[in-house]
């Protein structure tokens, strides 16, 4: 059954993954491609920057909410200090194991494969093409990260839900975060 989970057919949302798959696979092939076949870097810059834009924002406001009901962003307060605002779906909605493990499996796959080809890039002395992994290692690393501290932010207020209200425990979970991040 494990490897069933990995099939797009099963997914509950079809289009979403493969919109949320397209970005990530299309960024790292335009730059590999970029990399090997052509020397003019702005051009690939500026397509792998559009895409790894569209990604993140892709990942942060549709993918993670549609696939696995989370969905995070950063305010700023009056006095200028950031805080982390985390949103969760309804626990007691039931989440598809199918989109759940592409979601979180890429999540985490993308910015190790950004730093394996910033390594790369760091070898061979491209330290112009570094400037792009950089970018991209950044971007991804930001939504896996904000991504993880929702989901540990709605397991737990999961568990206390009972006690206190949603809106109250957001803004102490987002508040919390921002200092942590600080």
């Amino acid at each position: 059954m494990a490897e069933n989970e990995y099939r797009i057919s099963l997914s509950s949302k079809p289009s979403v993954l493969i919109t949320f798959l397209a970005f990530r696979i299309a960024s790292l092939l335009t730059y590999l491609l970029g990399l090997l076949f052509t020397s003019n870097f702005v051009l690939v810059f500026i397509i792998v920057m559009l895409l790894l834009a569209a990604d993140f924002w892709y990942t942060k406001n549709v993918a993670g909410r549609l696939l696995v009901g989370l969905r995070w962003w950063n305010e700023t307060s009056e006095e200028g200090e950031s805080i982390w605002v985390f949103e969760s779906a309804d626990p007691q909605r039931e989440m598809n194991a199918t989109d759940s493990k592409f979601f979180w499996t890429t999540l985490y796959l993308s910015p190790t494969l950004w730093m394996i080809l910033g390594l790369v890039a760091i070898l061979k002395f491209e330290f112009i093409w570094l400037t792009l992994v950089v970018i991209a290692v950044s971007l991804s690393l930001t939504n896996t990260l904000a991504f993880g501290r929702c989901d540990k932010w709605s397991k737990a207020t999961g568990i206390a839900n009972g006690i206190f209200a949603n809106s109250l425990l957001r803004n102490f979970g987002g508040s919390l975060v921002s200092r942590l991040w600080s």
